[in-house]
């Protein structure tokens, strides 16, 4: 019985047998396609030089290409600081997209990374088409546009070709990646990609469905926004420290939103509810303060303010119903002790502990840290079946992916009683595998992570 689905037991462990298969399984998969050269489109951001980065890891020859061969070189200089090798100069070289048919004629993948604009892409998608080899591969890192909607239009070699490979920033550092179909993508391969990047590329791969978001934008934007949203009355310095590492995470919530961008966020958010009716749809809506701060030029930290900001070494936080902020160390908190209590438990290894103290912790602000643990507890086993197959792809992009304590591990940690008690109380729906469980069942067995990364002491 798979513990995924709702079951109360755990797979047996693997015979040195079935090892031995896999791996012979996976050395044929890698074995049937060569991958030599990669083209990447849009190298100038981000996501395109960091991908591009990853590629070299592996290809011997990577194009970058961006608007201008400049804009390209530039994404060379940014991959080279990133990593500091000499095998990313040796590897890559550079071009404008005037040299796009050229060189991807002869490309072995071709790897998307502009502008999240649908039309955008669609357009270079069309170049692409007309340009590649008919067994050339196309991936998109969109973060959750439709890569059936993508593929519309396009051959019938592309679409079998086609599919969504969904990288985190920075995915030097990030491992976690989501692969997406479109309807008419070749399950070989899918397989094939799987098994390269894993081996290759050290990714640690989660197959999605091709849903809004995907899964991991899909339930980690549902809580970053639910926080945002709770910032307009409490204020965004109290919401990241009831919500912080304490509860499960890297790095707080309202930090991690102007890390990304407002306006990043917003597409996330917007796309989410505009393609999708859940049980939690409220809580995806986009605050109204934030649009209005992102009409006067509010976007994080890429515009030097956000919810939180510097003046010089002091930390200021923004002022809820205003756009003036106010130094953090002058703000006055209420009681907040029991969460250095639970971060010491954490710190020693008493995960079990520290998160029983968490369920059992007095006052309205432990209430509101519960509700939104509870929430993302129960939006990310609503997701199974929607997002992914079982609940370990959610468990593990949000652990590979975002960094967060996985939705099962929390249960596991807490207890399913105690666990489904905290829900109820905090006024979330318990999921049918959570109420449909035997007692005593653990949802979270990976034989390489340990649960210990993610509950940090803090």
């Amino acid at each position: 019985v798979d513990p995924s689905r709702g079951g109360n037991k755990r797979a047996p462990s693997r015979s040195k047998k079935l090892v031995s298969t896999s791996t012979q399984s996976a050395q044929n998969l890698l074995a049937s396609r060569k991958l030599n050269h990669v083209v990447v489109l849009g190298a100038n951001g981000t996501m395109g030089f960091g991908s591009g980065v990853l590629f070299t890891q592996a290809v011997p020859r990577v194009t970058f290409l961006a608007r201008t061969k400049e804009k390209a070189d530039q994404g060379l200089a940014a991959a080279k600081a990133m990593v500091r090798s000499n095998t990313v100069s040796q590897r890559v070289d550079t071009g404008g997209y005037e040299d796009l048919e050229k060189v991807c004629a002869d490309a072995d993948l071709i790897f998307e990374a502009v502008t999240e604009q649908l039309s955008l892409k669609q357009e270079f998608f069309a170049r692409v088409d007309a340009a590649r080899r008919a067994d050339a591969i196309v991936a998109t890192v969109t973060s959750g546009l439709s890569i059936n909607t993508l593929a519309e239009g396009r051959s019938e070699s592309f679409r079998k070709n086609f599919l969504g490979l969904h990288f985190f920033n920075p995915p030097n550092v990030i491992v976690g990646t989501e692969l997406i179909a479109n309807k008419d993508t070749d399950p070989g391969l899918l397989d094939f990609i799987e098994t390269y990047s894993e081996k290759k590329l050290g990714r640690t791969m989660i197959r999605t469905h091709d849903t809004a978001g995907f899964a991991g934008n899909r339930v980690g934007f549902k809580v970053l926004n639910e926080c945002a949203i709770l910032a307009e009355e409490h204020g965004p310095a109290l919401i990241d420290k009831v919500v912080g590492p304490y509860t499960g995470r890297a790095l707080t919530p309202l930090a991690t939103v102007d890390l990304v961008g407002w306006d990043i966020h917003r597409a996330i958010v917007d796309n989410i509810v505009a393609l999708t009716k859940d049980e939690a749809h409220s809580t995806l809506v986009l605050p109204k303060y934030m649009a209005e701060l992102m009409d006067k030029g509010t976007l994080g930290n890429k515009s030097g303010r956000g919810f939180f900001m510097r003046d010089g070494k002091r930390k200021l936080a923004l002022i809820p119903g205003t756009d003036r902020y106010q130094p953090v160390d002058e703000i006055k908190f209420p009681d907040l002790s029991y969460i250095a209590e639970i971060a010491e438990l954490h710190r020693i290894g008493r995960y079990d502990a520290a998160m029983a103290a968490f369920v059992a912790a007095k006052g309205p602000e432990a209430d509101l840290a519960r509700k939104v643990i509870s929430g993302y507890i129960s939006y990310s086993f609503h997701r199974v079946g929607e997002c992914t197959d079982t609940i370990t792809g959610i468990d593990l992009i949000m652990g590979q992916g975002f960094n967060w304590a996985p939705p099962s591990v929390l249960v596991d940690t807490i207890g399913l009683k105690p666990t489904i008690a905290m829900l109820e109380k905090s006024g979330v729906p318990v999921p049918a595998i959570l109420a449909n469980a035997a007692p005593g069942t653990r949802f979270f067995n990976h034989p390489t992570i340990n649960v210990g990364k993610f509950f940090v002491a803090g």
